[in-house]
């Protein structure tokens, strides 16, 4: 029986997958880029963090929101950087970010620090989604890699906020949340920064 919930959790997710990822498709260029400075401007006015706050980013692969200049923001207000590394089929590490290092491929698309970079622990992930609801639910891209990756940080002892950054035409009515699932801190999108109530 919880193999069968478990199935019929993971295909929901998968069909409301692809009907977010066909809109965020749809939209053009120009909307994008657009869209992503303005959520940039509200993640900025309600996201705090010290000085020293290791923050985890992503370099945006085909059509996803671009959270480089949060992302460049937020190094400027004092925060080390640092984005996901897929080392295999089930684990991502977190490699700093410096201005003037080497980006060789990561995985998945996307771009990373080169392997000589340090390995870090980020206390604020900032995620990608092909979907979310305003509760605090997410859909990844359906490997798990983030799931494992902020379980490995919860073991160490580190509670990471997580917040989501998406286009608001990804949002849903309700995520299905599975067992593994760690629901959102808030959600970044163009009309606004979302913080999910505890």
């Amino acid at each position: 029986m919880q193999l069968l919930l478990l199935a019929i959790a993971q295909e929901e997710k998968q069909q409301l997958r692809s009907a977010a990822l066909s809109k965020r498709d749809a939209l053009a260029m120009d909307d994008r880029i657009e869209k992503s400075l303005q959520a940039t401007d509200h993640a900025l006015s309600s996201i705090e963090f010290e000085a020293g706050t290791v923050v985890s980013g992503f370099f945006p692969i085909r059509s996803e929101i671009d959270p480089r200049p949060l992302m460049d923001h937020f190094r400027q207000m004092g925060a080390r950087l640092c984005l996901p590394v897929v080392m295999d089929k089930t684990t991502i590490i977190f490699r700093e970010l410096i201005r003037t290092a080497e980006l060789v491929d990561t995985g998945f698309g996307t771009r990373g620090p080169a392997e000589g970079a340090e390995v870090l622990d980020p206390s604020l992930l900032i995620m990608p989604m092909s979907a979310f609801d305003l509760k605090g639910g997410r859909i990844g891209y359906g490997a798990g890699h983030y799931d494992r990756a902020i379980a490995k940080l919860i073991t160490k002892g580190i509670s990471p906020r997580l917040i989501g950054m998406a286009y608001d035409c990804q949002r849903i009515d309700s995520v299905p949340v599975e067992a593994h699932d760690q629901p959102l801190e808030g959600i970044i999108t163009e009309s606004g920064y979302y913080k999910v109530a505890s």
